[in-house]
């Protein structure tokens, strides 16, 4: 368990304290008076033990296994048990609701609230509140009994405890035939005469605070505080760090949102920066592309197809591979230019005279597939005498 801190509130009002590891060893001795605010502080879980005079431990009947409903008809059930009326009484509920009896403490909800405000007035803000008998060790088969100054504090098993003064002590015990008894005595003086069986007897015990320390569960059967009096001052910083939480998860979430708009805004600017390259590189590519609608990719892309003929037979570069050996074939005739469109080849040549231009195309036409013809033919303006002509070469389907 954490660190905790232990407070003893005596009827008189005083208190005493004491902290403890998280193995549950006591640190010291136990402290007369108010703990420092460091000791506050540092606990991370505060117990106030409340007199035993002032509540009642008893067993009752589990009406129902649902908390919220038991809480509502318990009161009722056990009302012929109670001194006083329901409506001025406070009851405390085991966190578990197992088995057909439950543990259930009774308080005024007057003195509950006056030992709330007379700790908070010392700057002390419980988590939990217990009788001081819940302190008391539980003796399979039998009981403890706990002796200090003019009380006795008994408990008889898990769920049943109850105080008494000491000068009727033998009195009471005889009334309420207790198990065997094993007492312990915190006084000076010489030890009781008990009539009552008494298997040990510890006198002159010391620091009772500590021994109560030494046997109270880190985790409480019952805790006065619940309902209306629950504890809420421990949740605040937890409600605070939540708050923390969502303003870091808020501005987390603003950021992610800005980052996502400045991405946008880059990636927008970084694609119209693309397109207009594009643009230039399908200007100086395809010129007379330059008022076509559409995406620079696929107008690039649907051109560079047309010009591979679209992997027709009838492609340019097909014509290209068909031509070359024949133009390449004589010296006396040079291309001057190359046009392709609509798997149609454009030649220009320069010839020495009209009948070699004619011989060239009767040569083109003459290939498979190919038809050629002269389109224009020009003598040449440099005084040579050559002929400039155009030979067209046409794709034929077979």
């Amino acid at each position: 368990m954490p660190d905790r801190l232990l407070l003893r509130l005596l009827p008189d009002g005083s208190l005493s304290w004491l902290t403890q590891d998280a193995a549950g060893r006591a640190l010291s001795a136990a402290n007369a008076g108010t703990p420092p605010a460091q000791a506050l502080a540092r606990s991370a879980h505060i117990v106030a033990l409340v007199p035993a005079e002032e509540v009642l431990l008893l067993g009752a009947p589990a009406v129902s296994q649902q908390r919220s409903q038991l809480a509502k008809a318990l009161p009722y059930a056990i009302e012929e048990r109670l001194a006083g009326p329901v409506e001025d009484l406070h009851f405390a509920l085991p966190a578990q609701i197992t088995g057909d009896t439950i543990g259930v403490a009774v308080v005024a909800r007057a003195t509950l609230r006056g030992w709330i405000d007379l700790l908070a007035a010392q700057g002390i803000q419980p988590d939990t509140i217990v009788p001081e008998t819940l302190a008391l060790p539980v003796v399979e088969g039998g009981a403890t009994l706990l002796v200090e100054g003019d009380r006795a504090l008994l408990r008889s098993d898990a769920q049943h405890a109850s105080a008494c003064d000491v000068a009727n002590l033998p009195a009471w015990l005889a009334a309420i035939a207790t198990a065997p008894l094993e007492v312990f005595d915190f006084r000076t003086a010489p030890a009781l005469a008990l009539t009552e069986h008494v298997t040990r007897y510890h006198e002159r015990q010391r620091d009772t605070l500590a021994f109560l320390a030494a046997h109270l569960p880190s985790q409480t059967a019952l805790n006065l505080l619940q309902g209306e009096f629950a504890p809420r001052h421990r949740q605040l910083p937890a409600r605070r760090l939540w708050r923390i939480a969502a303003m870091f998860a808020g501005a987390a979430i603003l950021l992610g949102g800005v980052q996502a708009i400045a991405d946008w805004a880059r990636n927008s600017a970084e694609s119209r920066r693309l397109e207009t390259a594009m643009r230039e590189v399908l200007h100086q590519s395809f010129p007379r592309l330059d008022n076509v609608a559409g995406d620079p990719q696929q107008l690039m892309q649907s051109e560079l197809a047309r010009l591979r003929g679209n992997g027709d037979d009838a492609g340019v570069l097909r014509m290209l591979r068909e031509v070359a050996p024949v133009l390449g074939s004589s010296t006396r005739v040079a291309v001057k230019g190359i046009e392709y469109h609509n798997a149609t080849l454009e030649l220009s040549l320069r010839a020495p005279d009209v009948e070699t231009l004619d011989l060239v195309r009767e040569r083109l036409g003459g290939l498979a597939g190919l038809k050629a013809e002269v389109t224009s033919a020009s003598a040449s303006d440099k005084s040579d005498g050559a002929i400039e002509g155009r030979v067209r070469v046409t794709a034929v389907k077979s």
